[in-house]
C-alpha cells in the first residue's frame, strides 16, 4: 500500500539557529549517504549518525539505514509477504482486539481508508513473524513496535525488519513467562541509585517497584509518546544500541523528573501514578545523550550483579560481547553460557578493581556507542575495519496498557 513517507517528519537540531542547523543537516545528509555507498557500507558509521543529535533526520533516510543497523540485506527478500492463515491461528483474536485498539498510534488525519489498510498489513506482520518462529511469543505492547516499522517501511521491508528485531532485542519479552522482562526492568533502580541515592531511597521507601516503566520498555517508548517524531528518534537511538539502551532511557526519564518525585507522596500509589505519566515535552536529545553517558560509565556488565543476578545468565542482553557473538549465528542462550563461564574465569583476577572512567567527549561518546551497538551480524570484515580504524577507543571489558 502506498503512504506518505512524512509520517515520522524530520527530527530537529535542538538549539542553534536555523541557517547553522540546515548547514549541518545537510552535511549529515552527506555524511549519511557517503556511509551508505562505500563498500562495504560503514555501520559504524551510520550508527554514529543514528545516535548523535537529530538521529537519522528523515523516513526516507530511515529506510535506507535501519535494515543496515539490523544487517537485513533488502535485495534478497521476496517480492511480496506470503500469504497469512488467520482463522486458526492462535494469536489472532489478541492481536486483532489490540490493533484495533491501536488507532491513536495513525497520524491524526490520516484516511479511514488508508488507516484500516494500514492495520491489516499490521495483522499480517505480527502473524507472519509468529508463524515463522514457534519459540516467540505475543505479548500485549508487541504491536506498538510493529506498527512504527510499517508507518516507517512498507510490509515487506516491516516485515523482515520486525522479525530480526524479534529474535534479537526483543526475545526477552517473547518468552513464555515475562522472567526475563522483569530482569531487565531490576537494572533501572542500580543505575538510578548509581546516580542520585537520594531518588533510589524515596522510591525504595515508597516501595513503587519498576511496574510503571513496563510498557515504556517493552514498547521502546511507542506507547506512551503522542508525538511519532519523538518515536522514531528513540528507534534510531536504540537500533544503533546495545538491546539495554531503553532503561537507560528510562532511568534518565526518572532521573530528569527527580524534584517531582522527591516532592510527591512517598507511597506506592502517589509514586507510580505521577512515573507512569510520562511528560510530553521532554527534552529528548539532552536525554538521549545522558543515557549514552550512563551507559559508557555504567554498562551491563557492572550492574548484572545487583539486577538480580539469578537470571543475568538466560537474558539475551547480559552484555554487550554477546552480540559480537550471536553475529557468528550462534543461539543467544549458548552465547551466554559461554560468556558466563568466561566472566567467572576472570572473576577472580578483576575483584578488587575499579578504574574510574572518565566522562567521555562528545565525539567519542557517539564512537563508543557505535562499537558497542555492532550487534546481531555485523560481518567479520566489517567490524574488523571499524576496530582497526578506533584503535584508540578504550575497551570496556499483564494488562497493563489503558
Amino acid at each position: 500500500m502506498k503512504r506518505s513517507r512524512s509520517v515520522g517528519a524530520s527530527s530537529p537540531l535542538n538549539g542553534i539557529g536555523k541557517q547553522d542547523g540546515d548547514s549541518r543537516r545537510k552535511r549529515k545528509v552527506a555524511e549519511i549517504s557517503q556511509a551508505l555507498n562505500v563498500t562495504p557500507v560503514d555501520v559504524a558509521a551510520l550508527r554514529r549518525m543514528a545516535i548523535s543529535e537529530g538521529g537519522l533526520l528523515t523516513d526516507e533516510i530511515r529506510c535506507k539505514v535501519w535494515p543496515r543497523l539490523l544487517n537485513v540485506p533488502t535485495d534478497t527478500l521476496p517480492e511480496k509477504p506470503e500469504e497469512i492463515e488467520r482463522e486458526n491461528n492462535k494469536d489472532y483474536n489478541q492481536v486483532l482486539l489490540d490493533v484495533q485498539r491501536s488507532l491513536k498510534r495513525f497520524p491524526p488525519g490520516m484516511p479511514d481508508e488508508q488507516r484500516q489498510g494500514l492495520q491489516e498489513e499490521l495483522i499480517d506482520i505480527i502473524l507472519r513473524v509468529l508463524g515463522r518462529n514457534t519459540q516467540l511469543h505475543y505479548y500485549q505492547g508487541y504491536h506498538d513496535i510493529v506498527v512504527t516499522f510499517l508507518l516507517v517501511l512498507d510490509e515487506r521491508l516491516a516485515t523482515a525488519l520486525v522479525e530480526k528485531l524479534s529474535t534479537h532485542h526483543l526475545r526477552d519479552f517473547m518468552d513464555p513467562t515475562m522472567d526475563n522482562t522483569k530482569h531487565i526492568l531490576n537494572y533501572l533502580m542500580p543505575i538510578i541509585e548509581r546516580i542520585n541515592p537520594e531518588v533510589h531511597d524515596f522510591m525504595q521507601q515508597a516501595e513503587v517497584g519498576t511496574i510503571f516503566a513496563l510498557s515504556w520498555l517493552i514498547t521502546w517508548f511507542g506507547h506512551v509518546l503522542s508525538d511519532f517524531r519523538h518515536v522514531v528518534r528513540l528507534y534510531d537511538f536504540f537500533l544503533a544500541c546495545h538491546p539495554l539502551m531503553p532503561i537507560y532511557f528510562a532511568a534518565v526519564i526518572v532521573l530528569y523528573r527527580e524534584d517531582e518525585v522527591l516532592d510527591c507522596e512517598c507511597d506506592m500509589a502517589s509514586v507510580h501514578h505521577l512515573l507512569s505519566q510520562i511528560p510530553q515535552d521532554l527534552p529528548y536529545e539532552t536525554l538521549i545523550s545522558r543515557a549514552g553517558d550512563l551507559f559508557v560509565q555504567f554498562p551491563p556488565s557492572e550492574l548484572a550483579r545487583e539486577a538480580a543476578q539469578q537470571y543475568s545468565q538466560q537474558t539475551a542482553a547480559s552484555t554487550f560481547k554477546d552480540f559480537d557473538l550471536v553475529s557468528e549465528q550462534q543461539r543467544p542462550d549458548s552465547v551466554l553460557r559461554r560468556r558466563l563461564r568466561e566472566k567467572q574465569a576472570l572473576e577472580g583476577a578483576a575483584a578488587g578493581s575499579m578504574v574510574a572512567t572518565a566522562q567521555p567527549t562528545v565525539a567519542r561518546r557517539f564512537v563508543r556507542l557505535a562499537v558497542m551497538g555492532l550487534t546481531v551480524a555485523l560481518g567479520a570484515a566489517a567490524l574488523t575495519l571499524v576496530n582497526t580504524a578506533l584503535e584508540w577507543v578504550p575497551k570496556l571489558d499483564l494488562h497493563l496498557f489503558p
